[in-house]
């Protein structure tokens, strides 16, 4: 299979390192969770960053998610299909929020978002998908509130987090809604925290644990399994790359290990994205070198734009950033 692999993945998994603490804040979307929101900008200044599928719930948070999605199907409306609460509705919601840009008032956010709502939603439904898109403002808001666990690894920590995040969610979201918004995250969740607690028990035998284990995976369902598996094949692929960068490994050897593992197409568009991520860097450290004895004016603005393109321009900043946290950790320069 061949592993879908985003350019600059390295990147991403390092800023996924450094936001350990502030994981299970994310969505599937992949943005940040809003614990900033509150004294810096809302919106487009929070910078993407790939959970993978990887939330670790807290079992109660877990068991709470999953009584309200049998709750929500129990009473009847599952079949009866809403225009409005389909697949993929918290990612249309996360690109509403970006298109909004930056601000630190809610307020503000809310009449941007009134007039970007038809952009994303059919005329039919806008006025909902605009008091959904409000509350949902209020719901992030309220989410960066929260305390993140001092020990994203620890299973009570967790448990205790997603108690508290669940309900959150239940003041803003009813069932329907709940089931659009979090359905998919909440079965990961419980999948990934009951491998957690099995790994994290002492009291377990190595029989037991692989015993919990294979329990674990029973209860995911096919999508989400594959959906698991696919991450994983990311996130290997990702260090594997990242290893070859530290090593400085030549081309040869890089293909060789990845036309074993992946295949021959797999490998060649994985160089591909090796040769994409070199130019990136490259015209970084270009724009970084001239805003460094330029500042910030008219020639530095022309270099950029013609460095980067529209949507790429969007994700300098942040870029710029990782590579500082990156030298300042290594002790090396920007």
């Amino acid at each position: 299979m061949t592993p879908h692999i985003r350019p600059r993945t390295a990147a991403a998994l390092a800023i996924l390192a450094s936001a350990a603490v502030a994981w299970w804040l994310m969505g599937p979307a992949g943005w940040p969770g809003v614990g900033a929101w509150p004294a810096g900008p809302l919106g487009a200044d929070a910078a993407p960053v790939p959970s993978a599928g990887l939330h670790a719930p807290s079992a109660q948070g877990a068991g709470a998610d999953a009584n309200a999605l049998a709750h929500h199907r129990a009473s009847g409306t599952e079949g009866m299909a809403d225009p409005l609460l389909v697949d993929g509705l918290r990612n249309t919601l996360e690109a509403l929020l970006l298109e909004a840009g930056d601000t630190s008032d809610p307020a503000i956010l809310k009449q941007r978002l009134a007039a970007l709502v038809g952009r994303h939603f059919p005329a039919a439904l806008a006025t909902r998908a605009l008091a959904l898109a409000e509350r949902y403002v209020d719901y992030r808001v309220a989410l960066g509130q929260l305390r993140a666990p001092q020990d994203p690894t620890d299973p009570r920590a967790l448990r205790d987090a997603m108690d508290a995040r669940h309900t959150v969610r239940l003041q803003f979201f009813d069932g329907a809604e709940y089931d659009a918004l979090f359905a998919r995250e909440a079965e990961l969740d419980r999948y990934t925290l009951a491998r957690l607690e099995a790994a994290r028990n002492p009291q377990l035998t190595a029989e037991q644990r692989a015993q919990a284990l294979q329990a674990a995976d029973s209860e995911l369902s096919p999508e989400r399994r594959a959906e698991r598996s696919a991450a994983t094949e990311h996130l290997a692929a990702a260090a594997q790359t990242a290893a070859f960068n530290a090593q400085n490994a030549d081309d040869h050897t890089r293909h060789a290990a990845r036309s074993a593992q992946y295949g021959e197409a797999a490998a060649h568009a994985l160089a591909r994205l090796d040769r994409e991520e070199q130019h990136w860097q490259q015209r970084l450290a270009q724009y970084s070198q001239a805003r460094a004895q330029q500042g910030d004016g008219a020639a530095t603005q022309q270099l950029r734009q013609q460095l980067f393109s529209a949507d790429e321009q969007q994700r300098v900043d942040a870029a710029l950033a990782l590579r500082k946290l990156q030298a300042a950790s290594t002790g090396t320069g920007s």
